[in-house]
């Protein structure tokens, strides 16, 4: 396995590691990110050259679309399908450097098992559901390809991908899985496709489980996701494991007491992992529970949400172990963005100079450069990137 990092930026970055820890973080600039027009958008990632990709609703609010911004300027990545009817957006942390760029979109291929798959629930508009196949996306040098799924399945879903060109995500294959609740019929299994155009091959699952996924890469190619049963192909019984595939190994992460919405969302180049867990007796995931897996540890360990709230999701982690996320009241509602370091969770949700309120950090550079959604002044939901104050 190929550990060492093809970019030097990072290896410097790497080197800093060792010389002592960042300085604290106060305060941030908070620059909101233009829309494609709509009113609702989000910045879900963010590299360390700035690039934030997330997605934007177009004009009329009808669809949203997979978009990046960068020094000023916003772009459209398009659709796999229709513009005017389909959805795309880039829904997690996606750590390359060259320009590689992985989400998900709905396409002009019909579904023919009419299901609603994971895609329907990070979309919105009177197209969430086209009746269309929802397929990954690679993105690069301007055009958008679609991840093809597992033989004879319909639906795919891109997650992560690495500086190796690895991408990591979910795929439908042929099965009729009993373990599926309707309208969803076929398994899924955690896959990977590249670098380059290498079709979709299937990770292990853990035990007797028959449906999973894959969410985060690092470049030492360790992948981090869940196993479990079919369900509704949205976490719940999905995740009823919390998963670190080394060397093709599934490992099932410990420190878990509730048999679902165990969800890992990132892991650094430590192997360093964060993101959620369910409780027990909470089965409809009103009350998750933020998590970090130290690689120094086996066990994942809590982190405590904001003061007031019983809701909290990690959604990233940088180099210096500083960990995102959003804290809210019960059934998430009520959100603040947070940041955690060393031990403390800190409220970042408003900022000198900004009049609205940074409701989620989603990801999290190694500068400390953080983007995610705000909610101005006027009660617009923005994409936001805030630049630590040191």
């Amino acid at each position: 396995m190929k550990t060492s990092h093809p970019f030097p930026r990072l290896a410097c970055l790497a080197a800093l590691l060792c010389s002592g820890t960042v300085a604290a973080q106060t305060t941030y600039r908070v620059q909101e990110l233009e829309s494609l027009g709509g009113t609702n958008a989000r910045g879900n990632s963010i590299n360390d050259f700035g690039i934030a990709s997330g997605y934007s609703t177009v004009a009329d609010n009808s669809v949203r679309h997979a978009t990046a911004w960068f020094a000023g300027q916003k772009f459209d990545l398009g659709t796999l399908g229709d513009p005017r009817t389909s959805n795309s957006t880039v829904p997690w942390p996606v750590k390359n450097l060259g320009g590689l760029v992985v989400g998900i979109s709905q396409t002009d291929i019909d579904d023919p098992n009419g299901e609603l798959w994971s895609c329907f629930y990070f979309f919105s508009g009177p197209h969430a559901n086209n009746g269309k196949a929802c397929r990954g996306f690679a993105w690069g040098k301007g055009r958008m390809r679609p991840l093809l799924p597992l033989a004879g399945g319909t639906h795919s879903f891109a997650a992560g991908a690495n500086n190796l060109g690895e991408i990591v995500g979910w795929a439908e294959n042929a099965v009729a899985d009993d373990t599926c609740v309707a309208p969803q019929k076929l398994q899924f299994k955690p896959v990977t496709w590249g670098p380059g155009r290498r079709a979709a091959r299937a990770l292990p699952l853990i035990g007797e489980d028959t449906s999973g996924a894959a969410t985060a890469i690092n470049d030492r190619g360790q992948i981090v996701g869940i196993s479990g049963i079919c369900d509704i192909a949205v976490g719940r019984y999905s995740a009823a494991h919390a998963v670190l595939w080394d060397n093709g190994r599934a490992i099932e992460l410990k420190g878990f007491d509730a048999p679902y919405w165990n969800t890992p969302n990132a892991i650094n180049q430590r192997g360093d992992i964060v993101g959620f867990m369910g409780t027990p007796g909470d089965v409809d995931g009103n009350l998750l529970r933020a998590f970090i897996r130290m690689s120094s540890s086996d066990t994942a360990q809590q982190i405590q949400p904001l003061q007031g709230d019983s809701y909290a999701t990690a959604l990233s982690i940088n180099e210096w172990r500083q960990v995102v996320g959003t804290s809210c009241k019960e059934g998430g509602v009520d959100c603040r963005a947070f940041l955690w370091e060393n031990g403390i969770t800190r409220d970042i949700s408003r900022q000198p100079g900004y009049g609205g309120v940074l409701t989620s950090a989603q990801d999290i550079n190694n500068f400390g450069v953080i983007t995610g959604r705000a909610v101005d002044a006027a009660g617009v939901r923005k994409a936001f990137v805030a630049v630590p104050l040191y």
